[in-house]
């Protein structure tokens, strides 16, 4: 298998600072090293004969191969939806939120509620099994995503993605993430299950 490279994403965005934002980027890649690591272990030094499922090297390698595939490709979604300047939604996103929600209002409280409450990450998703959208709560990578679930909206809540600018004050994090939410990357995210 061929190593996987980091996405190039430009410091274009009012919800976080440039040093917070290199922070964040140097992490990111460290997702996608991990990845290319995991993959040339597993590929290489399975240690097939031994794996069980209480404690090992398979286990182990596996189990960190959710984790940092997850972070790598959550952190990807997260930088593109981080947003310049204050936009509208388009038409395939209001009619999600209308249909799921009751409106762009319901949802906003909703999702400000689910990152508020969420350690790891807070997505607007389309859930195709029950085919519905939801705000899910994902407490680490691997924790809380729904396996058939489409992400639209990405928010990263790791104190890692706010707390150089922003301290404890997750809300105004929050807001000002949902103020800069670029919604022509949303939409053309929405279209895909409108």
């Amino acid at each position: 298998m061929e190593n996987v490279s980091p996405m190039t994403f430009p410091f274009n965005n009012s919800v976080v600072s440039r040093q917070q934002f290199d922070q964040h980027m140097t992490l990111y890649k460290g997702y996608v090293s991990k990845t290319n690591e995991i993959t040339k272990v597993l590929t290489t030094q399975p240690e097939y004969d031994t794996a069980n499922a209480t404690a090992g090297h398979y286990r182990g390698w596996k189990k960190g191969e959710t984790y940092a595939i997850n972070g790598m490709i959550l952190h990807e979604l997260y930088f593109q939806n981080l947003g310049a300047e204050p936009s509208q939604p388009g038409p395939h996103t209001l009619a999600l939120m209308d249909k799921y929600f009751g409106g762009k209002d319901n949802w906003q409280k909703d999702f400000i509620a689910c990152a508020t409450s969420a350690r790891g990450w807070c997505i607007l998703a389309y859930e195709q099994r029950t085919s519905t959208c939801r705000n899910i709560l994902l407490d680490s990578h691997d924790d809380g995503q729904i396996a058939t679930a489409y992400p639209i909206i990405v928010l990263d809540m790791y104190e890692h993605a706010y707390f150089t600018d922003y301290g404890t004050d997750k809300a105004t994090y929050i807001a000002r993430f949902i103020a800069n939410i670029p919604w022509d990357v949303i939409e053309r995210r929405a279209a895909a299950v409108a």
